[in-house]
């Protein structure tokens, strides 16, 4: 093993990326927190402007453990007129699979190559705004928090959306439509729920949940143009899972990134037709899953029309803002705890150890929210299916 290969599995190196990561999180919010209560009551326009390139510093940090940390590779299906002409130049509403713990992180690292990850938007749960730095930078970042209460909900999606379109750049909103992330436990409540209401029995996804969706695409129209339809896979065969942790080891996995745009006018205004498109969108989305996994290939046997494909190069800047804030943060924070730890006093030297297993704890937090033995049990309920 190679001496970069044991630096990438070094515990402390991972512990250096937490405390960069967390302590440069806290002051982005800081700012974040000024420029909401002091610039955005007089200005959306630059408050907007500004914190772009705040979200985007502290998001890119996780994008460069897939960019350069382990040197994912996303293979992308997309119909290359579209993508000239309209990706990265329009806001979007993206509907992808969520089937992987690490299936967002794929979709931030193709948002940044096209330079919109820092107002890449999302449906989230409510109580994910106040998990400090990530959570909090999400909510200055104006993310669609639902409380699962449909009442409320569907004000707050209609309230949002108008604000969301009024972004003076690109913005693109993601809805995972099947609610939460696909299981086998999940799939098998989802599937009872279908057959007993007439609805499409799928494969490889859960029932998507038409209300929100509907909800949104009525305040959608004039506003933003196109629905970017995205599935997200990885060979069941290849030797590295797509997991955080495997990234964080410096380990290379390769997703396959399949987009299609559909025009806005495309989707019937009536609510229930509406949603019979949304679950015809996912039986495709279904067969092409079901292609690729038992293929290798999207197009296969899915029927749908074949693509080109290819691969966007990485750009350097997720690597230059990481080494930025590690430069800032780690600097000043290991001089400070060496100092403690050199101190000869039990009290300072506890502090030092405290602080170290308080980013530990951290670390482990972060990555057990998206790890799929830990993921919401929402959706498992197959009466709480829409």
């Amino acid at each position: 093993m190679g001496m970069l290969s044991i630096l990438k599995q070094s515990t402390v190196i991972h512990l250096m990326f937490a405390i960069t990561f967390f302590t440069s999180g806290l002051i982005i919010n800081f700012f974040q927190c000024l420029l909401y209560f002091g610039l955005r009551p007089f200005s959306k326009y630059f408050y907007r402007k500004i914190n772009y390139y705040l979200c985007y510093s502290f998001y890119c940090q996780l994008v460069f453990m897939t960019d350069w940390w382990s040197g994912t590779g996303v293979m992308m299906y997309i119909d290359k007129k579209d993508f000239e002409k309209y990706f990265g130049k329009e806001h979007g509403y993206l509907l992808m699979n969520h089937s992987y713990e690490i299936d967002w992180l794929i979709g931030w690292s193709f948002c940044e190559r096209l330079g919109v990850l820092g107002n890449c938007k999302a449906y989230a749960k409510k109580s994910i705004q106040y998990i400090p730095t990530l959570g909090w930078a999400l909510k200055f970042a104006e993310n669609i928090f639902l409380e699962r209460n449909w009442d409320k909900d569907k004000q707050i999606i209609g309230s949002q959306i108008e604000e969301l379109a009024n972004h003076p750049d690109v913005i693109w909103l993601l809805l995972n439509a099947e609610g939460t992330r696909f299981t086998a436990k999940k799939a098998e409540a989802s599937q009872k729920f279908a057959r007993e209401k007439g609805l499409p029995v799928l494969k490889y996804h859960l029932t998507p949940r038409t209300k929100g969706f509907t909800a949104s695409v009525s305040h959608m129209r004039g506003k933003i143009p196109a629905i970017y339809n995205v599935q997200v896979n990885f060979k069941p065969d290849d030797p590295v899972k797509p997991t955080i942790t495997n990234l964080l080891l410096g380990k290379r996995v390769v997703a396959h990134l399949y987009i299609q745009r559909i025009p806005l006018e495309e989707v019937p205004e009536n609510e229930g037709a509406a949603a019979e498109w949304l679950h015809k969108l996912y039986q495709t989305k279904d067969r092409m899953a079901e292609s690729f996994i038992e293929t290798g290939d999207f197009f296969a046997t899915s029927g749908v029309p074949r693509t080109d494909c290819f691969e966007l190069k990485r750009r350097p800047y997720t690597f230059m803002h990481t080494v930025f804030w590690a430069v800032i943060v780690l600097v000043p924070m290991l001089y400070y705890l060496v100092n403690l730890f050199l101190s000869g006093s039990t009290v300072y030297f506890s502090i030092g150890v405290g602080i170290i297993f308080l980013f530990y704890l951290l670390m482990h937090k972060t990555i057990g929210m998206s790890e799929i033995s830990k993921s919401s049990s929402y959706g498992a309920d197959d009466k709480k299916a829409k």
